[in-house]
């Protein structure tokens, strides 16, 4: 069972002592590591503008966030460096306080290509290592739409020479189904220490997420708020929506916002939200989630929105045999 290690932080002494651990309690994984249970994503719709991720990385540490979600894909890494270079010289963390996390792409799935994908990650982002590296999707393609055939099971053969040359402290997966990691799980030496996926209340993922909690993998949520964000410019898009009546219920009774209410969801269960915004205002709303607990009640509740509506589906790579969905 995955245990919850709090640490109990006191604003007094993170006043004094700027080297404190953030507002997030952190989940243990199963190498000895442990993570925070909250952070922020880096991912931007339509592609990264300006430094609006290093501004966003910095207001994020700012707020106590001290897990950094970004990707090779998302062109945030440089920026997410420099923000975690600054912080450091501020002296408002220190490098150990932070854990950073990032991902190989679809097209560096051969074994012999993982290790010099995550050596330039490290080179944009201006560090020595990763706490945590995931193979991004268990399906291999190249920029010109092509496939590849590379097993998964390669790949992680590259992905546990990482960890043994120290170049990420913990190694693990994203979009994973059950079928892939049993698997992966037969044939590995280093276990997966996590899962990213898709995990909201349009999709709740039981089936997904009991099945890693009973072998010690944490799960990564991303696209915690499902249709909710949609839900501001699109009312057909499936409920809840930003102003649904049972969340804003909910939210009324712990003098919270429907969002918060969403993530704190999430934590109940167990598993680690990552957000994104690069609005200050709405990244420091959405980690003030620690004074406050659902009740087993609430969560069902919520459970009932599932409809196991995706809002993240690349409908071009179904036909590929290792397509998780």
């Amino acid at each position: 069972m995955i245990k919850i290690l709090l640490f109990v932080v006191f604003v007094s002494a993170a006043t004094a002592n700027p080297h404190f651990h953030g507002k997030a309690p952190r989940i243990e994984l199963n190498d000895g590591n442990s993570m925070p249970t909250l952070g922020l994503g880096t991912s931007v719709k339509g592609g990264v503008k300006g430094n609006e991720v290093q501004l966003a990385v910095e207001v994020a540490i700012d707020a106590g966030y001290r897990l950094i979600d970004t990707a090779q894909l998302y062109k945030s890494e440089d920026q997410v460096g420099r923000a975690v270079k600054n912080k450091i010289l501020d002296g408002t963390v220190r490098r150990e306080d932070l854990f950073i996390l990032t991902k190989l792409w679809n097209d560096k799935h051969a074994k012999h290509l993982v290790v010099p994908a995550l050596q330039e990650s490290l080179k944009q982002l201006d560090l020595p290592y990763v706490d945590l590296f995931l193979i991004h999707w268990p399906v291999e393609d190249f920029p010109n739409n092509t496939f590849g055939e590379t097993d998964y099971l390669d790949t992680w053969e590259g992905m546990e020479e990482c960890k043994r040359l120290g170049l990420a402290k913990s190694i693990g997966v994203s979009n994973f189904n059950v079928e892939q990691l049993e698997r992966l799980l037969a044939h590995a030496k280093v276990r997966p220490a996590a899962n990213e996926i898709e995990v909201n209340p349009n999709l709740t993922q039981k089936k997904l997420t009991k099945y890693c909690k009973d072998r010690g993998i944490v799960i990564i949520a991303y696209a915690p708020l499902g249709s909710i964000p949609a839900s501001k410019n699109n009312k057909d898009s499936p409920a809840p929506h930003l102003d649904d009546p049972l969340l804003t219920e909910i939210a009324e009774k712990y003098n919270k916002n429907t969002v918060q209410v969403v993530l704190r969801y999430l934590i109940d269960r167990g598993l680690v939200p990552i957000p994104k915004s690069t609005t200050p205002a709405r990244i420091e709303q959405n980690i003030d989630l620690f004074d406050f607990c659902l009740t087993p009640q609430d969560i069902q509740l919520i459970d009932k929105f599932n409809k196991d509506y995706r809002t993240i589906d690349i409908p071009e790579w179904r036909s590929h045999k290792y397509y998780p969905f």
